[in-house]
């Protein structure tokens, strides 16, 4: 019977090679953006990717031009028009994509005129901050990793003969003459000042694998806008843009506390005294990103997106590649603790964290797996 068959098979794989390649099929498995405009700069074709990333669906594209889409003034319009009038391909690296209602992003931009026809021009984006995204998150990892190393060295090594420091401080205040005596509350003030430093440390060196349950990551988001409304961001407008069906986050509710609430002080800060202050809080859902774990062939997707804006200041460029690394701060007090710990938690819950920053427009993206219900039983994510 298998004799038989075979030459049926060579026929049906003679035949299925005879086929036309569906070309329309092809774009939309690609993972990069494809979008297609007409003359007017109009969108007559968007892939899968494009709907993604612009979080609109083809047929709403459709009904949009590209300057309705990005930023005014937005060099991808202008772009397309340089090769409609060239009639020749360009490419465009890391050029700054700003949108009205989301956040900023860096692409490589791939622009060509459709052969059949000459007044289309189709675009291909390709995400670089993804990539990057990774490569120094894993960087972040490591530092994190060193600091859990050191802080256990301080904990260990200089608490004590700062008890007996600040001891002898005392008794010298007690006996000293009226102009000593602030001489002796300096040591005391500066020796609480580095216990109060070497305590912020030991948070590094917890290495316990943080025991994780299905937490909705909104009300984490709703607990962390009430307590900042409350103190330090009462004269901000806090603005959400939630998913509704986004699904739970495997992680500690307390942890994730901690590390929104550290990046929504930081907005804040950034802020400042501004009347027309906005921290926005806003959470999406995008398949497609998995992160590879180091020497394993296993990656985790992460397609739970958390992002916190804000419009202040923006982070300086010589600080944006070490903006997670330890003891890295742009505060005159800072201790640079606060984003290393926010790295380290959100390390600790399989994600990744980058910023994207320009002026009046900052953003610390979380990108975190998805609750599993099975993964409690067998301790996985």
């Amino acid at each position: 019977m298998l004799k038989s068959m075979a030459p049926r098979d060579k026929t049906k794989k003679a035949s299925d090679a005879a086929k036309p390649l569906d070309f329309k099929a092809l774009v939309q498995g690609l993972p990069h953006v494809v979008v297609v405009v007409d003359a007017t700069n109009r969108i007559v074709f968007a892939n899968f990717a494009a709907e993604n990333f612009f979080g609109l669906g083809e047929a709403l594209l459709k009904k949009r031009a590209l300057p309705a889409l990005v930023a005014f003034a937005n060099p991808l319009t202008a772009l397309a028009d340089q090769v409609r009038h060239t009639r020749g391909a360009v490419n465009e690296y890391e050029l700054d994509l700003a949108m009205p209602d989301r956040p900023a992003r860096s692409v490589d931009v791939f622009a060509s005129i459709l052969n059949e026809r000459e007044d289309y021009v189709l675009l291909m984006l390709q995400q670089r901050n993804m990539a990057a995204m990774i490569e120094r998150q894993l960087t972040h990892r490591g530092a994190a990793r060193s600091v859990s190393a050191m802080a256990a060295v301080l904990a260990h090594e200089i608490k004590n003969p700062l008890s007996g420091i600040r001891g002898a401080a005392q008794l010298l205040e007690a006996g000293a003459s009226e102009e000593d005596q602030p001489l002796a509350q300096l040591i005391t003030e500066e020796t609480d000042r580095i216990r109060d430093l070497v305590d912020r440390m030991e948070v590094f060196g917890d290495e316990r694998p943080v025991s994780k349950d299905a937490v909705n990551i909104h009300s984490v988001l709703d607990h962390v806008k009430r307590i900042a409304r409350a103190g330090f961001a009462r004269h901000i407008t806090i603005q959400q843009s939630f998913d509704p069906s986004l699904p739970s986050v495997p992680g500690n509710r307390d942890k994730l506390i901690q590390a929104l609430l550290n990046l929504v002080k930081n907005s804040a800060e950034a802020i400042g005294d501004k009347n027309d202050g906005v921290i926005t809080l806003s959470t999406a859902f995008r398949p497609g990103l998995s992160l590879r774990l180091p020497n394993s062939d296993s990656s985790v997707k992460l397609p739970l997106e958390i992002c916190v804006s804000d419009n202040g200041s923006g982070v300086p460029e010589d600080v944006k590649p070490h903006l997670f690394e330890p003891f890295v701060t742009t505060k005159a007090k800072g201790a640079g603790l606060g984003l290393a710990l926010v790295a380290k938690i959100v390390g600790d819950h399989g994600g990744v964290i980058e910023c994207e920053s320009r002026s009046r427009l900052t953003t610390f993206r979380m990108l975190l797996p998805m609750y599993q219900p099975s993964a409690r039983k067998t301790g996985a994510i």
